[in-house]
């Protein structure tokens, strides 16, 4: 398997803290999702994670965007106690965009038109919003398909689209659900790239996960293993394979990475 990245950030004692969860637990019912939970992910790092079905992955996501509120434990943005902020709050104060795993977009406008109505409500400035719009549109190669209803495009062009609608904003922090889900191999390679160029081009923090193993470790930078509400493991890609507690939760004694 061919490496995406090119560099991988091995160290992080000099880098800042965009995102931290403070002994963070949550529950449904009486079913324990996140145990005490403590981890960091860095400024301009690729962080992924992974994990069986029902490990919490998503529920961190809903965290970190306030769609959920911790049952104890603080969660921090660029060092701020955000735990009781609303949504619009880390996102604005905070430059925070979410990619859900399914839908994200409105199906019904074209693929131009839903650039257009993020924008309006992102962007302020006119001239801008054409200015950044073209950009995407360019960027994306949108060019051909910016007319089409957003319900008739491929998987892969609807998984560009949102990602492209999280852009307007300029987010400092992007949030990627299960980005490599039902695409070819062809596509996810695209949007590997994509998210690596995010890194590199604008420094953007992204947090991403996935259960295809070997393409999320591909992208990241480093990366946690979730299993039973808590963190097994977490390591560079290269040395998170070789955990003994990762295999054991998560992939197997025949799993290899390249």
């Amino acid at each position: 398997m061919a490496i995406i990245k090119k560099f991988r950030i091995r160290s992080f004692k000099k880098l800042d803290t965009v995102i931290e969860f403070e002994n963070v637990s949550l529950s449904f019912g009486n079913r324990l999702i996140l145990d005490n939970l403590n981890f960091k992910i860095n400024k301009g790092s690729i962080h992924g994670m992974l994990g069986p079905n029902g490990a919490g992955k998503s529920t961190i996501f809903n965290l970190i965007t306030g769609l959920l509120k911790p049952d104890s434990g603080t969660i921090k943005i660029f060092g701020e106690d955000v735990t009781h902020y609303p949504v619009y709050i880390r996102t604005r104060k905070f430059s925070t965009s979410y990619c859900p795993q399914y839908n994200g977009f409105f199906t019904d406008l074209t693929l131009l038109d839903n650039l257009r109505a993020i924008s309006e409500i992102v962007i302020e400035n006119k001239n801008y919003r054409t200015e950044k719009i073209n950009y995407l549109i360019s960027k994306f190669e949108f060019d051909n398909i910016k007319d089409i209803k957003a319900r008739f495009l491929s998987g892969g062009q609807k998984k560009r689209l949102i990602i492209a609608m999280a852009l307007l904003s300029d987010p400092k922090i992007l949030l990627l659900d299960e980005v490599y889900a039902a695409l070819d191999v062809l596509t996810i390679k695209m949007m590997q790239e994509i998210i690596v160029n995010l890194q590199q081009e604008y420094g953007i923090t992204t947090c991403l996960c996935d259960h295809q193993a070997r393409d999320l470790l591909a992208t990241c930078d480093i990366a946690m293993i979730l299993s039973n509400g808590k963190i097994v493991a977490e390591e560079t890609p290269s040395n998170l394979v070789k955990d003994i507690n990762a295999r054991n939760a998560y992939f197997g004694e025949n799993f290899k990475f390249n």
